[in-house]
């Protein structure tokens, strides 16, 4: 009975399967090509398991990096390639910007209106033919990501209504969040990648 095999302790067989005695009948078929005594499914093994693996050279994956390298340097000395843009972590939200953007974060910086500030955390700059992505961030010296704090205000009164009928409950909430708006200067790359 499969219900008993679960309750006791059973070693299981040297390639991690039950014993036949704990496996349903209906479910106890011999499969020929690996000997195992259940059916094989998708959540068994994956279809891929069988296929080997191909290991890549090192010395050919090192080429393939500096040729990827000596591409993405070359368009950075030739300008040309296009608009950039990043994936910046600012305020506990990722935001996607390019230049002149405008974006809103729901938090109070210690910057004043017209100040220039410094995006710190760049996850990823990307243009029309690369990214570069970090792991997690890019470097400092990297990329760099300037905006401007344009205006710091509040929001518009929200209003937070608990009310369970029949019970002479209601709570009333009115939220207000400071806001600030920053402006994307200009995102920078620098001029060469190790």
């Amino acid at each position: 009975n499969s219900n008993t095999c679960r309750e006791m302790e059973i070693p299981l067989l040297a390639n991690n399967q039950l014993p036949s005695f704990c496996v349903p009948a209906a479910l106890r078929t011999q499969s020929s090509a690996s000997g195992d005594l259940l059916p094989r499914t998708s959540l068994s093994r994956p279809p891929w398991a069988d296929q080997p693996i191909p290991v890549e050279a090192e010395e050919e994956r090192r080429r393939r990096h500096a040729a990827v390298v000596s591409a993405v340097n070359r368009r950075i000395q030739n300008q040309d390639f296009g608009r950039l843009f990043a994936v910046v972590h600012f305020a506990g939200r990722q935001w996607k910007v390019t230049n002149e953007d405008l974006i809103l974060i729901e938090n109070h910086i210690d910057a004043e209106c017209g100040e220039r500030i410094r995006v710190e955390k760049v996850l990823l700059v990307g243009a029309e033919d690369f990214t570069l992505v970090g792991r997690p961030l890019l470097g400092r010296e990297l990329a760099r990501v300037e905006a401007t704090v344009i205006e710091k205000t509040e929001s518009w009164p929200k209003v937070h209504m608990r009310f369970w009928k029949r019970h002479r409950y209601q709570r009333k909430r009115i939220i207000v969040q400071p806001q600030t708006v920053l402006r994307i200067n200009s995102i920078d790359l620098a001029p060469h990648l190790s």
